[in-house]
């Protein structure tokens, strides 16, 4: 071991700060056993952020009776959650910042828990509110902190996968809610939809004491000793000491950098400026595309469709939740061997096709085999959307921005993300009111196609770069990114 090794360990040893409970790094299965766990936590994170996304489409259609809404307080009910992640996305950078991630995702799953717990004891349409909109909160800072950690805890050959495991872990809560509202369609039990996005909250709050920290927070904290005991328990017995001490070198040598420079590069940089426009533009596509309309209301489109029972409508979108599961499995086993402007692209493309024929389905006719075309389509939409522009936006965000932004630029794009779902889902209701449903998905398939070509022009691949190496992803695309300065 090197000098600047031992005196590292003379000098850091006994930070004071553990993370989380000792785990000997030394046990084989004791490592196993505690990865395990923070993959579970963490995979609680996205299940809570995906059921309480989707549980709101199966609710809606009993709140409109329970509650006497109307199609503009429909969409105010279902988008107020989306204002609080608007508004959570924004926070959440700065504050995991300076108070590290893991507390902050503690904080975020009690906030799950007393929003899902108000909105499903709601006695009135103020009450019912204020529960979204802390649930909206809790979904802001888990979209943002659950792909920043990940990225900052995997290694580079499969950041790919893991950032995308955050993804699956949402699909997997949207199709649990679509699972739980047709358990409970029935009896028109809106309560027990809302309430029981409470106990992953619970658990999640209880996990939270075994996660560790991310280890460049710790090491850039100057909590070093803590910063190698994470990497350990997130390595495991696969990499050696000295494998563990090369990382935190690479780790230290970044953070370095950023002190010599000043620490800082202002987002008026004009380096900044095509990779915040990347961030932003995947950002607004993802929502102009019209993805979460059908999260947010698959039901009523189903039933427009021809469908006309609750539970015949709500059983249809639970079989779409999980073709998103599915074909999000299918983006993960892809996502590190193609690349992700290969999947981007697939999956926009077909998701543009998709949107025309559901168009055209609508515009022929609802009911009989037009009904069942309409539901093919729709289907197939959600499956592109899964494999190319669900999964990678998130990760794509986590990578492109370099380290000393990285924190700032991401929360600017989620809340662009947030704020452009707010927007589309106040404004499909109307839309489909104005002027038809046909020319609502008409309307969505051609900015569908205008993120193609975005995508197609702007976006780099970052496949297989280490997260300090991005300016070389810019490189390529024939732009350069601001290297830290005061």
């Amino acid at each position: 071991m090197s000098f600047k090794h031992c005196h590292r360990l003379q000098t850091d040893r006994g930070s004071g700060l553990s993370p989380w409970p000792a785990v000997p790094s030394t046990s084989r299965e004791g490592s196993t056993m505690h990865a395990a766990l923070i993959a579970a936590t963490a995979a609680l994170g996205g299940l809570l952020f995906g059921y309480d996304t989707g549980v709101i489409s199966g609710a809606l259609l009993f709140l409109r009776d329970a509650f006497a809404l109307s199609p503009l307080m429909q969409g105010v009910v279902t988008s107020i959650a989306l204002l609080g992640a608007a508004v959570g996305a924004g926070f959440a950078g700065a504050l995991s910042d300076r108070y590290g991630r893991r507390p902050l995702i503690l904080v975020t799953a009690l906030i799950f828990v007393a929003g899902s717990l108000l909105s499903a004891a709601a006695t009135g349409l103020w009450m019912l509110l204020a529960g979204r909109l802390l649930v909206g909160l809790g979904i802001g800072v888990s979209s943002m902190l659950a792909p920043l950690y990940l990225a900052e805890t995997a290694p580079a050959e499969s950041r790919g996968a893991m950032v995308s495991l955050n993804q699956l872990m949402i699909t997997s809560g949207i199709l649990v809610s679509y699972l739980i509202g047709y358990a409970f369609s029935a009896s028109g039990g809106w309560r027990w939809m809302l309430g029981l996005g409470a106990l992953p909250g619970v658990i999640l709050a209880g996990g939270m004491l075994a996660l560790p920290e991310s280890p460049r927070w710790l090491a850039g904290h100057g909590h070093l000793a803590d910063a190698r005991r994470a990497l350990q328990a997130l390595r495991g017995s696969s990499e050696t000491a000295r494998q563990i001490e090369a990382e935190l070198d690479g780790i230290e040598a970044d953070l370095a950098g950023e002190k010599r420079g000043g620490g800082r590069v202002s987002l008026s940089d004009p380096g900044l400026r095509l990779p915040l426009i990347v961030g932003v533009g995947l950002a607004i596509c993802q929502q102009v595309t019209g993805i979460n309309t059908v999260i947010y209301f698959a039901p009523t489109i189903f039933q427009a469709a021809g469908l006309s029972s609750a539970s015949a409508s709500i059983l249809a979108t639970a079989g779409v939740g999980a073709v998103n599961v599915a074909l999000t499995l299918v983006a993960i086993r892809l996502i590190d061997r193609v690349g992700r402007r290969v999947l981007l692209l697939v999956g926009l493309a077909g998701m543009a096709v998709s949107l025309v024929v559901l168009g055209t389905g609508f515009l022929l006719g609802a009911g009989g085999a037009l009904g069942w075309l309409t539901a093919a389509s729709l289907t197939a939409y959600v499956g592109f959307f899964a494999v190319g522009l669900g999964p990678v936006f998130w990760l794509l965000i986590s990578e492109i921005f370099p380290t000393e932004a990285r924190g700032r630029c991401m929360s600017i794009a989620t809340v662009a993300n947030w704020g452009f779902n707010l927007i589309v889902a106040l404004t499909f209701l109307d839309l489909v009111a104005a002027f038809g449903r046909p020319a609502t998905f008409f309307l969505y398939a051609a900015l569908t196609a205008l993120g193609f070509l975005f995508t197609l022009r702007l976006v780099p691949e970052t496949k297989g770069r280490g997260l300090e190496d991005m300016r070389e992803a810019w490189a390529e695309r024939g732009h350069t990114v601001p290297q830290s300065r005061g």
